[in-house]
């Protein structure tokens, strides 16, 4: 492959669980492939090393791109690799998302050692997930379910699993795919059942927005689909003040340059029904993805949705 720019040194900062090596590491080949020198920086983030509160109690998802951001700034790496749904709406001043790479699949995955899927779990059977999002599909579909919080990696939140702690657990598919561990989902979750999370399932590549050359290495990674699909769903949350403290699904599918974009909106205290909102509309540009995703916002909001409180 002739290279458009010159060979790179580049180094990734990255959390160290196996999800996020993975990642990492199916980064790193591929700029190695380019012709790139790639190697990877291993941290441990805030949000890794609080496990015994919900996210929404202690910050929010950034707790896990902070530290690597430092890095970036610093110097001490160059791009850092994160699941989308973990990134906040809006980055600090100088660092950009440069490239979107091709989704994995985004539903959610219904885990268990003894039931094949949520309708076979008997009454009040426990169900693992600290989502607020997945807390409120989940009361919708089985408001007898009793849902307790799981926190931990990958692995952490299955061995809790077959110790016996909970029924079931909720997982996004993408992680269990990637790890290999596909045996693990019993059923996946059909979007209209369970629509996922803003980002679920795609991977997001953040540098300093000065690094332009590191932003034209890293554009061959890019899939434009993807980019221009998780742009809208991630505008529907940035509108309503996103973050994981608030109860909010994001969802859209790309067919034939028509963007199909699905939003949900719940109450954690199952006090409201589920406030739910969709469109779609022919998008070419990052702005126009963006556009409809504040569009669906509104319409939450129309329909009785409340934006995010602020954390405090």
């Amino acid at each position: 492959m002739s290279l458009a720019h010159s060979p790179l040194s580049i180094v990734i900062a990255t959390r160290e669980s196996r999800l996020a090596l993975w990642q990492a590491e199916h980064v790193q080949a591929l700029l190695r492939a380019q012709g790139h020198t790639v190697e990877l920086l291993g941290m441990t983030t805030k949000g890794d090393q609080i496990l015994d509160r919900s996210l929404s109690k202690v910050g929010g998802k950034g707790l896990f791109v902070k530290e690597l951001e430092v890095a970036l700034e610093e110097g001490r790496a160059h791009i850092a690799v994160h699941s989308l749904k973990d990134v906040p709406m809006e980055l600090p001043e100088g660092f950009a998302l440069a490239c979107v790479m091709e989704r994995e699949d985004p539903r959610d995955a219904f885990v268990s050692p003894n039931y094949p899927n949520i309708d076979a779990l008997p009454q009040g059977a426990v169900v693992g997930t600290s989502s607020l999002r997945r807390q409120v599909l989940l009361q919708a579909l089985r408001p007898d379910l009793k849902i307790e919080p799981l926190r931990g990696n990958l692995d952490t939140r299955l061995r809790k699993l077959d110790e016996g702690q909970y029924d079931a657990i909720v997982l996004a598919a993408a992680g269990l795919k990637r790890l290999g561990l596909e045996s693990r989902i019993r059923a996946t979750f059909a979007p209209t059942a369970m629509l996922p999370a803003a980002g679920q399932g795609a991977l997001g590549i953040e540098v300093r927005s000065d690094r332009q050359d590191l932003i034209a290495a890293l554009a061959p990674l890019a899939h434009q689909p993807t980019w221009l699909t998780v742009a809208a769903e991630r505008a529907v949350s940035r509108a309503m003040g996103g973050s994981c403290s608030m109860p909010l699904a994001a969802h859209g599918t790309f067919t034939d340059g028509v963007l199909q974009l699905d939003a949900a909106w719940g109450d954690v205290d199952a006090q409201a029904p589920l406030v739910r909102a969709a469109a779609s509309a022919a998008v070419s540009t990052l702005a126009q993805a963006e556009a409809l995703g504040d569009a669906i916002a509104q319409r939450l909001r129309a329909g009785g949705a409340r934006g995010a409180e602020p954390l405090v």
